[in-house]
């Protein structure tokens, strides 16, 4: 009799091993979790009429999120990928600029970058963060970089390198200290992508606030939701007014008359969203608690895999862990495909990271560093089931 083959006996491995976790049953990737205020809340937005961009909750909800992140200002807006937009706008990026990005990204990173006029330049992670390697970075860009006039510029295609711009994957925090010492020395505005990592810490002081300006996104899948949403944190106090500026069509304050004085986006968050925004904020100590009892219960569940580990977050840092990443030896990268198709059969909603930016289609031909280990991580890492309420399941 044939042995079973090497990929079904992992596959079926990690299938009980995420079972023991979560149960019986169909089991999402990450469901919201609406149990506080959000009925209240609503009906209160409702009842008030100001269902728009103008309210009591879009004021509370940027108060409230500059309170718990430390933030001086912020400034609720449409989604993470508008407020991605307007912060590299006000960084400075302009059209014909390269800015710095992970190849290990969502795409709304890149986009961002092009909705500037901008090219975006893919750089490699590190396997303890999944975020930017900076040594390697450092090295490539003391190669492929000369200064002229106070700005880093590509040897190679002649463009000036504005900005860096860190994504916490996974909620996961970047080393952000050897970030922000590479941006010094190259002459980069850093902006942080901290789109996944609402209450991620690093040494106590949360992602987004580091840079220049930082992002954050609501969309139904994150820590907590607004049903879609993002912000832009920035302790600088010009940014801040400039950011709401623009995210308001630039519009002039006047009591009746429509008067802009620039190109400016209608990007502003609704107050309807930001009422569930609220609420969700105030629970949110309780969704990062059951995350982290989530985490250990698939980190015993694994522990006896020796093909796979689940991701820990880095040294110094708290993640939010927002997704639970279960990262494959090199050995086991081949099996990918099948742990996936297990998973999902079973009914357990599982799904490998991006495909690398150089690899679609719009970002083929943009520069981009030798990406070893990003390359191997595309391979090797799958998202687990990590909704909240996982974590409070006895």
């Amino acid at each position: 009799m044939n042995a079973a083959h090497p990929d079904s006996v992992l596959a079926h491995q990690i299938v009980a091993a995420i079972r023991s976790v979560v149960g019986d049953g169909p089991v999402a990737l990450h469901d919201p979790r609406f149990a506080g205020n959000e009925w209240a809340y609503l009906k209160e937005c409702l009842d008030s009429t100001y269902v728009s961009s103008v309210g009591k909750f879009v004021d509370r909800f940027e108060a409230d999120l500059a309170a718990y992140t430390g933030a001086k200002h912020v400034i609720a807006v449409v989604n993470g990928t508008a407020a991605l937009h307007v912060a590299l706008q006000l960084a400075g990026v302009q059209a014909g600029d390269e800015v710095l990005i992970p190849a290990l990204t969502f795409v709304a990173t890149a986009n961002a970058v092009s909705y500037c006029g901008a090219t975006p330049h893919f750089a490699d992670s590190n396997e303890r963060t999944l975020g930017l390697d900076v040594p390697a970075l450092r090295e490539y860009l003391r190669a492929n970089t000369e200064m002229r006039g106070g700005q880093s510029v590509n040897k190679t295609t002649g463009r000036i390198i504005r900005s860096l711009l860190p994504m916490h994957a996974f909620g996961h925090p970047v080393d952000m200290e050897a970030l922000l010492a590479l941006a010094h020395d190259f002459r980069l505005t850093l902006i942080e992508d901290a789109a996944e990592s609402l209450g991620s810490t690093i040494n106590g002081r949360h992602t987004g606030t580091f840079g220049l300006l930082g992002t954050l996104s609501f969309n139904g899948n994150k820590t907590i939701t607004t049903g879609g949403g993002g912000a832009i944190l920035t302790n600088d106090e010009e940014l801040g007014r400039r950011a709401k500026h623009l995210t308001t069509t630039a519009k002039l304050p006047h009591r009746w008359d429509y008067l802009h004085d620039e190109v400016g986006y209608n990007y502003r968050l609704p107050n309807l969203n930001a009422a569930l925004g609220c609420a969700q904020l105030e629970q949110l100590p309780g969704f990062l608690a059951a995350k982290r009892k989530l985490f250990k219960r698939y980190h015993d569940a694994f522990a006896g895999i020796r093909e796979a580990r689940i991701f820990e977050e880095p040294k110094g840092c708290r993640s939010n862990y927002w997704l639970q990443t279960l990262l494959l030896n090199e050995a086991a990268a081949g099996m990918r495909d099948s742990i996936l198709e297990a998973t999902n059969d079973a009914g357990l909603t599982t799904r490998p990271t991006w495909r690398l930016m150089h690899r679609l289609a719009p970002y083929r031909e943009c520069p981009r560093m030798d990406l070893p280990v990003a390359e191997s991580l595309e391979q090797r890492l799958i998202n687990l089931p990590s909704s909240a309420h996982l974590g409070a399941a006895p």
